[in-house]
């Protein structure tokens, strides 16, 4: 394939990649390799290898079926329809709250708009939200992707230099009398399932791969063969999970052990990722990643109230018995309803970033175990042609996710409510 045919394909996995490497890289696992240094390390792994069928199912369904995983869901029966539609309601708002807050912060670092207005705190959240609505309501598909093309590349290249050179640079000395935390207490557990929860990004929004395939195809000038959409889509994935650990790689040799702590507030949060980076690459760089990071989360951003705009729309549609397609009018309400939402989740969380952030990651991976066993059933029922099935290796990886999620998520209910 040759770089033009590679270029073209580009669409919903480099959305994806853009989408996960948000919260849970530059936040959660930032957190854990600062908080647990490298103990985090193997459930990283793990929940990026079983998680990664289910989402690859979004991008195999759309292109093998030609539609989305929700109207499959539609196919097993009213009620995982109206599973899912629940799953939307109740993560859409704080979803893209948490999101649009650590993008803020991160703007807020960039411009200087507390220090200007230091009244106005809500000022760069109010911003990223216009900005994205507007981008959203206005523009097309292509506009979003090729948005997203810029900024993504811009962070790869600066995480994997960031990452050469802490390596190079060593751990940071620990402190006198430093005690290893304990991963096994109600808070060490709690984390855990947090950083799972959107590690590399919440498994309900692997109907978004199927949305962005779907539209990605419309175009028959520029639509990829089934080959390119799962290959495109499996080098944004693996690319987003050796990411998680470069981040957490930062986390675990510049601040754990240090005493150091990290900030609770965005803006604070954000000023202390950036000098995480330029610890390593050297102050010179400081304005060069405070972009870079500004960039993925706002491409974050308009991802996310993209993502649930169209799940949102397309779900009321198949629930409502709607026969037109997924109108762009419908799409547009959506785009409102949610922005105005996450706002009012920001008013209340505006001074609890970190709950923030752990309640919209928990409730993800909660769910998390219904949505793999509807695409699991979905890819391996009769309505796929077998030569587009998944293969026996992705089938087992699945069935041992599917049993890896569903037991830490019975164990966390155990351990908060009985």
């Amino acid at each position: 394939m040759n770089w033009k045919a590679i270029n073209r394909s580009l669409g919903p996995g480099l959305l994806f990649a853009s989408t996960s490497i948000g919260v849970s890289h530059l936040v959660q696992s930032t957190r854990a390799g600062a908080e647990f240094g490298f103990a985090l390390a193997g459930i990283i792994i793990a929940v990026n290898v079983f998680k990664f069928p289910f989402f690859e199912f979004g991008s195999r369904y759309a292109a093998a079926k030609g539609e989305s995983l929700i109207d499959g869901y539609k196919r097993l029966g009213i009620l995982p329809l109206w599973i899912y539609f629940l799953v939307i309601i109740l993560s859409m708002f704080f979803v893209s709250a948490a999101v649009v807050f650590v993008t803020a912060g991160f703007m807020d670092n960039l411009f200087g708009i507390s220090d200007q207005w230091p009244t106005l705190t809500l000022l760069p959240s109010i911003v990223i939200f216009l900005i994205c609505f507007f981008i959203l309501y206005f523009g097309k598909f292509s506009t979003l992707t090729e948005v997203i093309k810029v900024v993504g590349i811009v962070l790869l290249v600066s995480t994997l230099i960031a990452f050469v050179l802490t390596l190079l640079h060593g751990r940071e000395p620990t402190m006198e009398g430093f005690i290893e935390p304990d991963l096994l207490n109600d808070s060490g557990i709690f984390f855990i399932i947090a950083l799972m929860g959107w590690m590399p990004t919440a498994l309900d929004l692997s109907t978004w791969n199927s949305l962005w395939t779907l539209e990605k195809m419309k175009d028959p000038e520029t639509a990829p063969t089934f080959n390119q959409i799962i290959k495109e889509f499996n080098w944004g994935y693996w690319i987003t999970a050796g990411l998680s650990l470069c981040f957490l790689t930062l986390g675990a040799y510049l601040i754990y052990g240090t005493g150091t702590e990290m900030p609770e507030g965005s803006s604070a949060f954000a000023n202390f990722i950036i000098n995480l980076y330029s610890t390593s690459i050297g102050q010179w760089s400081y304005w060069i990643i405070a972009l870079a990071s500004f960039s993925i989360m706002f491409g974050t951003s308009i991802g996310v109230l993209d993502g649930y705009s169209r799940a949102l729309n397309h779900t009321t549609k198949l629930i409502f018995n709607q026969h037109n397609q997924s109108s762009p009018k419908g799409y547009r309400i959506a785009i409102f309803l949610i922005s105005i939402g996450a706002f009012s989740i920001i008013l209340f969380f505006m001074n609890q970033f970190k709950q923030l952030i752990d309640l919209a990651t928990t409730i993800s991976f909660v769910v998390a175990p219904l949505i793999a066993i509807a695409n699991l059933r979905l890819v391996t029922g009769k309505h796929i042609p077998s030569k587009h099935k998944p293969s026996l290796l992705l089938i087992i990886i699945s069935i041992l996710g599917i049993t890896f999620l569903t037991g830490f998520a019975a164990f966390y209910l155990w351990k908060q409510f009985l």
